[in-house]
């Protein structure tokens, strides 16, 4: 910032502001005070460079003394405004969607309110004087500060590293704390600084009015309103206090311009310059006896799993009717395209789907005890130890400004009541445990500082502070080169191998799946459409979708002079499911019952499950040469 013409001229002019605050009122305050009857109201002359006022007091004296009051009002005005905004920014996230929904209704109706009418508001609730005039600029400024907070906190919400920490149980408030706020100081800190610009410019406007600061004390409002009576005798009088308004709102506007432009942060204004809830369905599938139930080592037992959001033209559906069971030790593959409710899933059975999103089954349950319950602390521990959660995207599952050993000890503390240095010490140990060299130098590091792989190892190990029964990894691989992948696909095997640690892996890669699996669930259109062993995946699939799935993956085999297998047409758009089977428009064995009548997920006896008419009859694919072959 410093290196730019308009950065240093920017520091400089505030920096002298802030001094002459400090200093003027130590060197002049008696020469500002001095009343000297026999030279009231003189013009400007040598020994009274901006002419004198009724008492005939130094007017340039008083105006330089006066920076130190009109600078600290400007700076408690806008304290109260980012207090404040912060306050209503942040309520959404901690107190829950409906609190939140009311807040931004109000956050939205002040926004729309000119700032010189809530000014002006809030001065006569308050009173006239200083302090009145202080709060009524820091309430005027706070739904500015307000929206802006809010904005950003949904912003850095979304991030994965937030998921995590309420997954590992950490209450909103303390995820606010550690995680939220840090990542959000920057653009406030620039705001506040052009807001403590238009807070001066305010309170000069309210003095200015007679509603702000009331004598024998005096700002530069209170001399520009009093040099304005003898404006025509006078002009310096109420030149002297304009100009320091001007120099000193413009020094901080620049300077918060400058440093944004530094940072690369947008900003917003600052404090204001005087100038149909979810609907409930029931499932539409029987309900079905998950695979492999045998009442025994069941670690998650879902059935009938629904997630409902609200839309436009009714309730949206993106997982309907999800039966399944995870056993101890058992590794199960969750296959589909984008938007098949694979991720949507694993985020209901973690408990990550807010409002407005509804979560219903029949039956949720992580080592048997019910997660449909109301959030509880016992809940938040099970959840924090016993399942782990791996995002898609190792970027964005670590909090940008703490270090790394700092995050996996949190787990530790929060959950098992380690203290400091005993947590630290177990982050470091997890580290090691996912093959992370040199831990010790590494935990004092930033997430920046890892390797994509690194830091999907590290997100890994962070689920291992706890005791896991299941770890649930979502795309673990994504944007991983091979090698780096088959090194977190070893780890998942390992660790399931060593504690009997159950594992739901959701890809895209069927060959991946089928490779490191024991059962795979394909899914379409929010449903589980077959459910069978990995072992069969590649050439005993019957339902027709998860045979077009095997086929549209490339192996060694497949022949380089011929086009590449595609399924036809377009995934189903949640919101506009059509009647009978989702896949009819796109299936080649489609009838007109498959377009009438949505067949329901029906175990064969063996162990496996398929929703389809036609599950295991054979398919006939045009190729290149219209030769016709069965798969």
């Amino acid at each position: 910032m410093l290196r730019t013409p308009l950065g240093l001229g920017a520091a400089a002019l505030t920096a002298a502001v802030l001094v002459l605050a400090v200093v003027a009122p130590m060197l002049w305050t008696d020469d500002a005070n001095a009343v000297d009857t026999g030279n009231i109201l003189a013009g400007a002359s040598g020994e009274h460079w901006a002419g004198t006022d009724n008492l005939g007091r130094d007017i340039l004296y008083r105006t330089l003394v006066a920076t130190r009051l009109s600078v600290e009002l400007a700076v408690a005005a806008t304290a109260i405004a980012v207090l404040a905004g912060l306050v209503l920014g942040t309520a959404g996230f901690v107190l829950g969607r409906r609190s939140s929904r009311l807040v931004s209704a109000t956050i939205n109706i002040a926004v729309a309110f000119p700032g010189i009418l809530l000014a002006l508001f809030f001065a006569v609730i308050f009173g006239v004087g200083a302090t009145g005039a202080v709060f009524a600029i820091g309430l005027a400024g706070a739904p500015v500060f307000g929206r802006l907070t809010q904005t950003l906190v949904a912003g850095v919400a979304a991030r994965d590293f937030i998921s995590a920490a309420r997954i590992a149980g950490v209450g909103r408030l303390r995820i606010l704390v550690r995680h939220v706020l840090p990542n959000i100081a920057e653009p406030l800190v620039v705001n506040a600084t052009i807001g403590a610009g238009g807070a001066l410019l305010s309170f000069a406007g309210l003095s200015f009015l007679g509603l702000g600061v009331q004598q024998p004390d005096y700002d530069w409002g209170r001399l520009l309103f009093d040099g304005v009576g003898s404006i025509y005798v006078n002009p310096a009088a109420a030149l002297a206090p304009g100009a320091a308004v001007l120099l000193a709102g413009l020094a901080f506007n620049l300077l918060g311009e400058s440093i944004a432009k530094a940072l690369g942060v947008g900003v917003v204004g600052g404090i204001p310059a005087l100038g149909p809830a979810p609907v409930s369905l029931a499932a539409e599938d029987a309900p079905v006896e998950p695979a492999g139930h045998d009442g025994t080592d069941l670690v998650l037992d879902v059935r009938d799993l629904e997630v409902t959001f609200p839309g436009a033209r009714g309730p949206i559906r993106p997982v309907r009717g999800v039966s399944f069971g995870v056993r101890r030790g058992e590794a199960v593959g969750v296959v589909g395209e984008s938007g098949s409710g694979k991720s949507l899933t694993a985020l209901a059975v973690s408990r990550l789907v807010g409002e407005p999103g509804r979560v219903e089954a029949s039956r949720l349950e992580l080592l048997g005890h019910d997660l449909r319950a109301r959030d509880s602390r016992a809940q938040r521990r099970l959840l924090g130890t016993s399942l782990t959660m791996v995002f898609q995207d190792p970027m964005t599952s670590f909090n940008p400004t703490r270090r790394m050993g700092g995050q996996l000890a949190e787990v530790a503390r929060h959950h098992q009541g380690m203290d400091r240095r005993a947590a630290l010490a177990r982050a470091v140990d997890r580290l090691r445990a996912v093959r992370i060299g040199d831990p010790e130098r590494r935990a004092h590091q930033y997430p920046h500082e890892f390797s994509g792989g690194m830091r999907q190892r590290a997100m890994i190990g962070m689920g291992l502070m706890g005791s896991p029964a299941l770890i649930v990894a979502d795309e673990p691989t994504t944007a991983l080169d091979v090698t780096v992948q088959q090194q977190v696909l070893d780890l998942l095997a390992t660790i399931r191998a060593a504690d009997d640690v159950a594992l739901v892996l959701i890809s895209h890669d069927v060959t991946v799946v089928g490779e490191v699996c024991d059962r795979v669930l394909v899914m379409y259109a929010g449903r589980i459409v077959e459910d069978l062993p990995a072992a069969d995946l590649a050439g005993s699939a019957r339902h027709p979708y998860t045979r077009a799935l095997v086929a549209a993956v490339p192996d060694m085999d497949t022949d380089l002079d011929q086009p590449l297998a595609v399924i036809p047409g377009r995934p189903v758009d949640p919101a506009d499911v059509p009647p009978g089977c989702a896949y009819a428009a796109r299936c080649p064995l489609a009838t007109a019952r498959c377009r009438a009548e949505d067949p329901p997920l029906e175990s064969d006896g063996t162990g496996r499950r398929v929703a389809c008419w036609h599950a295991g009859e054979p398919i006939a694919v045009e190729i290149a040469d219209r030769e016709e072959v069965e798969v």
